[in-house]
């Protein structure tokens, strides 16, 4: 097993792992909050460099190297869509979360956005537009969780 997995590494190939549960996974990328960052960092300099009293401090440095690590923390931080056997996993802002398949109320898709609408709490938006998942693809894989599990799918 161990020289089939070195081949397959060697290839670009994912690792064969035994009674490994199958999961789809989508990744996005999250470019517009580091950007929306770095212009609040642009723009705290150039109001403070605008005051003649102002002199940049250590803190001052200490404060702009941490908005930049921020930005590059939710730069490299993907978001994604893994759709298992019977849940669904994502991202979001406090961490991962899971919503197994009677959890979920719908499904909408509309070009370029896929909603996960659960039976209580907000909605799970993934967007072509803002974080360049693959919608198209996800919104086939999320179809066939609906039929399997009988939830709602809306397609508009």
């Amino acid at each position: 097993m161990s020289t089939i997995n070195k081949q397959r590494k060697k290839h670009g190939e994912g690792q064969l792992v035994m009674n490994a549960e199958k999961a789809d996974r989508f990744t996005g990328r999250n470019f517009l909050l580091p950007i929306l960052l770095i212009l609040f960092i642009c723009a705290y300099i150039a109001i403070m460099s605008a005051d003649p009293k102002f002199v940049m401090t250590t803190m001052s440095w200490v404060t702009i190297g941490m908005y930049f690590l921020l930005a590059a923390l939710f730069f490299f931080r993907k978001p994604y869509l893994k759709i298992g056997k019977d849940y669904v996993q994502s991202r979001r802002m406090t961490g991962d979360k899971r919503l197994i398949a009677a959890d979920i109320g719908s499904i909408r898709v509309q070009d370029g956005y896929v909603t996960i609408l659960p039976k209580k709490g907000g909605g799970w938006t993934f967007s072509r537009l803002l974080n360049r998942f693959n919608t198209a693809a996800m919104t086939d894989k999320m179809k066939s969780f609906a039929q399997v599990h009988g939830i709602t799918f809306e397609e508009k």
